[in-house]
């Protein structure tokens, strides 16, 4: 292998206009080999920076994953291996030894040409490499399509990953590379020295290497100070030869060069000035002119050529608008954006690209203020309550998701802000979105309809809490439940937290996905019974008010709600306060992993009566309202008996036979 300049970082790379796709392909490259662009073909004329792209690329794998198996190594390189491998009769281990690496970095491709022999060995090469899922990286001085002699099916495979051309630098960058050389020197150099040798506009970074050796050299051995002015006699004059004699014949032919030069400018069709000044100004900016630049190659004034170069500089003050925008809404995809911004025939994927930028960086709306958990703990049994703190608390919940659900939705969704509150006081930074079944289906409708269903989707799944109520709306829709399994999935894979609130438990839910309802269930379900809630006290309000809207407005629902609700007559004081008597959520725990247990209802003392009315603990077969009034009761004893949930319930049958319902022969 080639040994590795230890300065070829992307640290020290240079990053501009011309260089921009290359670097972050690279990047993208080094991160994750062989998942985006493979191969990933990079062409450029000679000292550009395609070898230090290649270093860079495997000394920023190793660093990442020192695990990663990286070679690095020239054409010339490898076609020496291959003669000597041929000679020794070692062809298969040479080709075990390019097949067995994590990312292949091949520079100096051209030189494939006329080499059957390396093209045949290098096309199994990266048949395999890439079949494996490793990355294969390939720099050249020419595209694929121009190198002679080049195999049909190498072109093919080079073509099919991802082709990038570097060109020059332009006037910026050239000043921030030779900035970034000089302090890698340690030395100072002043900033009208470095724009003049910028504006020289060498050919490549080689070149301005070179020359900047030469005005460095002058500048510590001489001791002097230099200025702008001093640079092009500096750097077109080397310092160890004798000045140039003046040649009269040949400054005469100067004189007339420059005064027939200066002519055809000053007498230049109007048309050519107006276009080649429109392709200067962009073109220094770093926009793509190329649609300029043909129509100056036309020998007669091209028809309709000022509504054209009219459209160009709409399309270009339009990018320059759209690159602002992108930068306030911080963009999350900067190098996507890179190359959009910059071309004017790109302006409708440009368009598109801030469409999904603002789409993704939309904010979700923040409930209004109102009561926590801790102040509307005594309005609710205690269970529900408790385990409402512990998906929001600091720890990792024991049960996600939480379903909260209760015959009359308003109790349930009362406790699902509740949670928003105490969990947005507790993490100020974090992103929690608060939304209706209905709400969710017609924003992903919009989405689709405005082209960024993409955006909106990594919108959703980067939330760190989603709340969300109303989910028997679920019923009966396709494409929501569709959405929702697959948002509720990444989620889970984040370790986000799920609160949802129904007016009954997954098992009503009727005409919805098993995998969705088999989700609910999997967490924790638990029926909400609170008391002294009216209402307003569930009605989801926003912070932000509409648009129009008096920003005063929306007074929270919840005044009074905290406050003690006083006792049924006859009822057990402890039972008002703490409803029955319940383990810790902590303790709610079975070794075969079932969960939402509920108690069974407190034994009332005997009475006259016949029969008393069922405990609002016990789901009953209707609607899941617990409207019936609550008998006197003694408090609970802990020890009590518990049960299962019907949504919990594990049926275990010994004999299998006994189940059939029909027979099946």
């Amino acid at each position: 292998m080639t040994e590795l300049d230890p300065k070829f970082t992307f640290e020290t790379f240079v990053v501009g206009p011309a260089n921009r796709l290359a670097s972050a392909a690279a990047r993208r490259a080094a991160d994750s080999p062989g998942t985006s662009y493979n191969p990933l073909f990079l062409y450029a004329n000679s000292g550009l920076g395609k070898s230090h792209i290649l270093v860079a690329i495997a000394h920023h794998a190793s660093r990442n994953n020192p695990q990663v198996r990286t070679l690095y190594q020239t054409l010339e390189g490898y076609l020496n291996e291959l003669t000597e491998a041929l000679e020794a009769g070692a062809r298969d281990r040479m080709r075990d030894r390019y097949r067995d690496v994590d990312i292949l970095l091949l520079d100096d491709v051209q030189f494939l040409a006329g080499q059957a022999e390396a093209q045949e060995m290098l096309l199994s090469s990266i048949d395999s490499l890439t079949a494996s899922g490793s990355q294969v990286v390939l720099a050249s001085d020419r595209p694929p399509s121009e190198i002679n002699g080049l195999d049909a099916r190498l072109v093919s495979r080079f073509s099919g990953g991802l082709l990038v051309d570097i060109a020059p630098p332009e006037f910026e960058t050239r000043v921030a590379i030779i900035q970034r050389k000089v302090r890698e020197r340690g030395s100072e150099l002043p900033q009208d020295v470095a724009e003049a040798l910028a504006r020289l506009g060498f050919r490549n970074v080689r070149e301005l290497g070179g020359a900047l050796n030469r005005v460095l050299a002058v500048q510590d051995l001489e001791g002097r100070t230099l200025s702008g002015a001093d640079i092009p006699g500096i750097v077109g004059v080397e310092a160890d030869a004798p000045a140039p004699t003046q040649d009269p014949f040949g400054s005469f032919l100067n004189e007339v060069s420059g005064a027939v030069e200066q002519e055809v400018l000053e007498h230049e069709e109007p048309w050519r000035v107006e276009i080649r000044g429109a392709a200067d100004v962009a073109e220094r900016e770093g926009f793509v002119v190329k649609r300029l630049r043909a129509l100056l190659q036309q020998d007669n004034e091209p028809d309709g050529w000022k509504p054209r170069l009219e459209k160009f500089r709409t399309a270009v003050g339009r990018l320059r608008e759209i690159d602002r925008e992108l930068d306030r809404l911080k963009n999350p995809w900067p190098d996507a954006a890179a190359a959009l911004v910059k071309d004017p025939d790109r302006l409708e994927e440009a368009e598109a690209f801030l469409a999904s930028v603002s789409e993704r960086q939309r904010p979700f709306p923040a409930i209004s203020d109102g009561p926590d958990l801790e102040s509307v703990s005594g309005n609710f049994k205690p269970l529900a309550v408790k385990a409402a703190m512990q998906l929001v608390g600091r720890e990792k919940p024991e049960y996600n998701p939480l379903f909260l659900w209760n015959g009359d939705a308003h109790t349930a969704r009362a406790l699902l802000l509740a949670a928003g509150r105490t969990y947005r006081k507790a993490n100020p930074e974090a992103r929690m979105a608060v939304t209706s079944v209905s709400d969710f289906s017609s924003d992903f409708i919009r989405a689709l309809s405005a082209g960024v269903a993409g955006a909106w989707r990594e919108r959703w799944w980067t939330v760190d809490l989603l709340l969300v109520y109303g989910a028997q709306d679920l019923s009966g829709t396709e494409r929501a439940q569709d959405e929702f399994f697959h948002l509720f999935e990444a989620l889970k894979r984040r370790g986000a937290r799920v609160l949802l609130t129904a007016d009954c438990p997954p098992s009503r839910i009727g005409n919805i996905d098993e995998r969705l309802r088999s989700r609910f269930e999997g967490g924790l379900v638990v029926e909400v019974e609170g008391r002294g809630i009216t209402e307003e006290a569930g009605a989801v309000t926003f912070a932000e008010p509409a648009a129009g809207a008096d920003a005063s407005a929306g007074v929270s629902p919840w005044e009074g709600l905290a406050e003690t609700v006083a006792p049924e007559p006859g009822a057990a004081t402890d039972d008002i306060a703490q409803g029955p008597v319940v383990p810790p959520i902590e303790e709610i725990q079975l070794d075969d992993d079932r969960a939402g247990l509920i108690p069974d209802p407190p034994v009332a003392p005997a009475t006259p009566e016949p029969t008393p009315a069922p405990s609002a603990a016990t789901p009953s077969a209707g609607t899941g309202a617990s409207a019936a009034p609550k008998p006197a009761a003694t408090p609970a004893v802990e020890d009590g008996p518990w049960r299962p949930s019907r949504e919990k319930v594990v049926w275990v049958w010994p004999a299998f036979e006994e189940r059939l319902v029909e027979d099946l022969s």
